[in-house]
């Protein structure tokens, strides 16, 4: 794909409007289109608005929150010798709790305008982990399209689709063979010039000949899945932002075997509006939908308008975002008390150096 114009990358109003007129006449945005560990990729416009594609240290960023550092599908300023001097708002999100014992918040990719959620038609299907997905992207307000893989290989392919129809009736689904063309051309039908779509899901579901069938090249390896348990092996190890032939980016995630949702207190909500709106005849105000007298969640459930197996997603998701936003308060405020301490000592080096 040639690069003619920022739109191209997926540049809009909502970024532009975060500029002034200095800054529109003297710094060049630049998108992140892959990042390894201290260095970022960058593809952009240079001063004689020819496409250019450099690399930049995150050194720039070492003393900000991680989730402050650049990722893939952020928009970056730099100036006129290619040096970093801010990193725009995001227009959305995807994001999670760092995996394993760290408490901070990972990014996972930046300003993604529809999410394609892989998943097969074999033991990878998993309604709790859509949901999980569904959720993380409605609290940024990204569209969503399920893509259902492996359908050459599945011998009744209703079975997932009933399942989804009964739990999510209104999601887009996509059903494909990822290595014929013919069966992933739908999907180009949410991947419009300058809009940028992302891939996620476990690794095994074919995101990568996903990628491969869209970009008509065999550029990202695939691997095959282990028979005995649907389990793929990763094959994409670092994210990465890929422009189509015909228009639109393509981002390709890594297989996340642990995906701890933080922040998303909003989108989980939203993923479960019918348990809302279900909520809204409770006797209490604060029903946890558990043993409350008065409690139409429960009552539904009961009386088989709402699966069970649904309510009970709904509120672990609630319980884990309540227990990891908790946790990444107290590491923040851990972080600025020994922010403070360093600070004061510093001040009390220096007084004791001039003898006060």
């Amino acid at each position: 794909m040639q690069i003619n114009t920022l739109i191209d990358l997926g540049w809009n109003h909502f970024f532009q409007s975060q500029l002034d007129l200095t800054e529109l006449e003297n710094l060049l945005p630049f998108r992140v289109v892959n990042v390894q560990r201290n260095l970022i990729d960058c593809i952009g416009l240079n001063s004689d608005y020819q496409a250019e594609q450099i690399q930049l240290s995150t050194y720039h960023w070492r003393n900000e929150e991680p989730e402050d550092h650049p990722t893939v599908g952020d928009w970056l300023m730099l100036d006129s010798d290619f040096q970093p001097v801010k990193r725009l708002e995001r227009k959305t999100r995807i994001q999670r709790r760092a995996a394993g014992h760290q408490s901070y918040i990972q990014m996972i990719a930046a300003n993604i305008d529809t999410l394609f959620i892989t998943s097969s038609c074999n033991d990878d299907f998993n309604l709790n982990r859509i949901e999980r997905y569904l959720a993380i992207a409605a609290e940024s307000h990204i569209h969503c399209v399920l893509v259902l893989t492996k359908m050459d290989l599945c011998n009744d392919p209703s079975v997932y689709l009933d399942q989804l129809k009964i739990s999510h009736p209104s999601l887009s689904v996509e059903l494909v063979n990822a290595i014929d063309a013919e069966s992933i051309a739908g999907l180009r039908q949410w991947i419009a010039s300058g809009q940028t779509v992302a891939l996620v899901g476990s690794s095994g579901v074919g995101k990568s000949t996903l990628i491969n069938g869209l970009k008509g090249s065999d550029d990202q390896e695939t691997a095959s899945i282990r028979e005995h348990d649907s389990k793929g092996r990763h094959t994409t190890t670092s994210r990465s932002l890929h422009l189509l032939p015909q228009g639109g980016l393509l981002l390709d995630t890594p297989g996340m075997r642990e995906l701890q949702i933080v922040d998303s207190a909003a989108g989980i909500n939203s993923a479960f509006d019918d348990i809302n709106e279900l909520a809204r005849g409770c006797r209490f105000t604060d029903c946890t939908h558990h043993n409350e007298p008065g409690c139409t969640v429960v009552d539904a459930v009961e009386a088989g308008r709402l699966e069970p197996r649904r309510l009970f997603n709904y509120q672990k998701l609630l319980v884990e975002q309540a227990r990891n936003n908790e946790t990444l308060a107290e590491r923040r405020q851990s972080d600025r008390a020994l922010g403070k301490f360093y600070k004061q000592a510093k001040l009390s080096s220096g007084r004791f150096k001039k003898g006060e």
